[in-house]
């Protein structure tokens, strides 16, 4: 009796792993589309990374929260507008260009001009004082005086 209960706690523990092998088991697809929206999602805790290369527990649970969308039958933009929603635009790599991320967008370009025009500004400003032709007469004649 003994080892027909054994045999059969054997076969019910070899059911539950199998099943639960299964679950395990991801779908690639669904791991391609997820791979593909989480390099799409900066982690809030890291803030250089996607949550796709990220380890912080932050940004399993985001990745935990896209297969949850996905399994419920959300789309691609349906996903990214949840986040946004919840997150803010700070949760996107690539924000939309709004009012409220205007400075994300042309923040970059107006410092390069700014740094353009003060580069161009000192280059003229020492071009005109190393000129000699901007010396006032009577000083260019005590110059050339004392050359001779």
């Amino acid at each position: 009796m003994r080892a027909f209960l054994a045999a059969l706690l054997v076969a019910f523990a070899a059911c539950a792993f199998a099943q639960s092998a299964e679950v395990a088991t991801p779908d690639a697809a669904v791991e391609e589309r997820l791979k593909r929206l989480a390099e799409e999602l900066r982690c809030l805790v890291c803030q250089n990374q996607t949550i796709a290369d990220s380890n912080a527990p932050l940004a399993l649970d985001l990745r935990n929260q896209i297969r949850t969308q996905i399994a419920l039958g959300r789309s691609d933009d349906q996903i990214r507008e949840y986040m946004v929603q919840r997150y803010g635009d700070f949760v996107l790599y690539r924000p939309p260009f709004k009012a409220t991320t205007a400075v994300l967008w042309l923040g970059p370009l107006l410092l390069i001009a700014l740094g353009a025009g003060i580069f161009v500004g000192v280059v003229r400003k020492r071009r005109v004082e190393e000129n000699p032709a901007t010396l006032n007469p009577k000083r260019r004649a005590e110059i050339e005086k004392m050359l001779e």
